[in-house]
């Protein structure tokens, strides 16, 4: 039976890769927390109260705003490592 031949070259083994940990800011988690919270709390005082004084005169503005800090928690959660 022939005898198989040697391999020349050496095994290919990818260079060590320096890791580096990303860490987020301190401020990101509270902050994401707390939009979520808000435009919750925003959305569900506007429908249970609605003739406030501040939140009546916005109409239906008020989901905007609510969604809207709720969206904003959302991007924020993205940028949490």
């Amino acid at each position: 039976m022939p005898k198989s031949k040697n391999r020349k070259k050496a095994v290919y083994t990818p260079p060590p890769k320096a890791k580096e940990v990303k860490v987020s800011p301190r401020w990101l988690a509270p902050l994401m927390v707390t939009c979520w919270i808000l435009g919750v709390a925003w959305i569900s005082t506007w429908y249970v109260w609605t003739d406030a004084p501040l939140l009546g005169t916005l109409q239906e503005w008020n989901l905007a705003i609510g969604f809207g800090l709720i969206i904003l928690g959302v991007i924020l959660s993205t940028r949490w490592r």
